[in-house]
């Protein structure tokens, strides 16, 4: 019997194309949350300290609450079931903005939307990075679309705001959290998961236990962390120089447009550098990328160094893709992903955030040379990941 409504429609897609339209569909609502929920929060009656302490909690939240995610996805067979209700879940929460004023239930519903986003990207990508080494698409490729509707997202929520007010970008936050659990529901049901499938704290912690998971999380964190200055005060540091803002705006635009290019043609690349080659490239262009912004405000060097995050990012992305796709067992997928997520994205960009704040009130752009010694840090991280590969 055919299967009606939206979902069931999804379903005659072709497999990258409906792992695609998850990525779209959820980078449409964090390209609404990323620059707005600070508005959002703030028009509805949050002072700017309590925007930022909220902020912070649903980050801790978050942390705990993904890799929780992992593990149920994991314990389940697959993460289309906790990625359509987590979805879903924080599509209400998002609606409850408009309901919501004060502090108390404005944290109320922001914290519930964190708890419920926390694994929608990780278990997005353990599902894709299957599926991919299943049947043979390219994940760099079918992650693109992500980066697409993010800066699409970006862009109409300024105007939406611009226009109608900070509602609509709730309304936008809700409706892409809400195409994102219609998404989950028409990818494929997984596997049962194995009767020997360790579960509680056993399998939680299991994929620590590979070496090679062990040396990704410390590469991640080092390559991943060094983004904390640029994604803090790079704007700032940009105004003070008196850069304006369609040109600051241009500047983090071909930083992902760049990424994009990546994913989406860098396939040979990818296959001919492999894991260690990525990170040790991503450590490099980090490396270059800070060292040279420390010392330069002038947007004739600013443009061919933001294309370097393809490099610093998107090159490290790639590489914990291919390492968890490898390393990994199915049945610990979704929890390897969400961890990784968890200590070697979230944890690290989280406490070298607060760190960046001092580093900008004493060194302002200076700061960025403590992102470039990560970097440097990381190349001999690389090389140790690539000997646990071998072993």
């Amino acid at each position: 019997m055919a299967t009606s409504g939206p979902a069931g429609s999804l379903r005659a897609v072709s497999a990258p194309r409906r792992h695609a339209l998850l990525f779209a569909a959820q980078f449409f609502a964090f390209g609404v949350i990323l620059p707005f929920l600070p508005a959002v929060l703030a028009a509805r009656g949050m002072t700017a300290t309590e925007v930022a302490l909220a902020l912070a909690i649903g980050s801790a939240l978050r942390l705990v609450a993904g890799p929780m995610g992992g593990r149920l996805a994991d314990a389940l067979g697959g993460p289309r079931i906790v990625l359509a209700l987590g979805a879903a879940a924080a599509a209400l929460a998002a609606l409850g903005f408009l309901a919501a004023s004060g502090f108390a239930l404005l944290l109320l519903a922001y914290a519930a939307m964190s708890v419920a986003m926390a694994p929608i990207v990780p278990l997005t990508d353990a599902a894709t990075v299957a599926a991919a080494r299943r049947e043979g698409f390219d994940y760099g490729r079918v992650r693109s679309a992500g980066s697409v509707a993010f800066i699409l997202a970006a862009l109409a929520a300024g105007q939406a705001v611009a226009l109608l007010g900070t509602d609509a970008a709730t309304l936008m936050i809700a409706a892409g959290l809400a195409a994102t659990a219609l998404a989950a529901l028409a990818l494929p049901a997984g596997p049962a998961p194995p009767a020997g499938a360790r579960g509680g704290l056993a399998g939680f912690l299991a994929p620590l236990a590979i070496p090679g998971f062990r040396r990704l999380v410390l590469v991640s964190a080092l390559i991943q962390g060094s983004h904390a200055f640029y994604y803090a005060f790079g704007t700032l540091t940009w105004q003070a120089a008196g850069l304006g803002e369609g040109l600051i705006g241009a500047l983090w635009a071909i930083g992902v447009i760049a990424e994009i290019l990546l994913f989406f043609w860098g396939r040979g690349v990818v296959q001919r550098l492999g894991p260690m080659g990525l990170s040790l490239v991503a450590a490099g262009a980090g490396l270059l990328r800070w060292a040279a912004t420390a010392f330069t405000t002038d947007p004739l060097l600013l443009f061919p160094l933001q294309v370097l995050h393809a490099g610093s990012f998107g090159a490290q992305h790639l590489a914990a893709m291919m390492v968890l796709g490898r390393i990994v067992p199915a049945q610990q997928a979704g929890t390897a992903q969400t961890l990784h997520a968890a200590l070697g994205v979230g944890l690290p960009m989280g406490v070298l955030t607060l760190a960046c704040g001092p580093l900008f009130a004493s060194f302002g752009g200076g700061g960025y040379l403590v992102m470039a010694l990560l970097c440097a840090a990381a190349i001999p991280a690389s090389l140790a990941l690539g000997a646990a590969l071998r072993r």
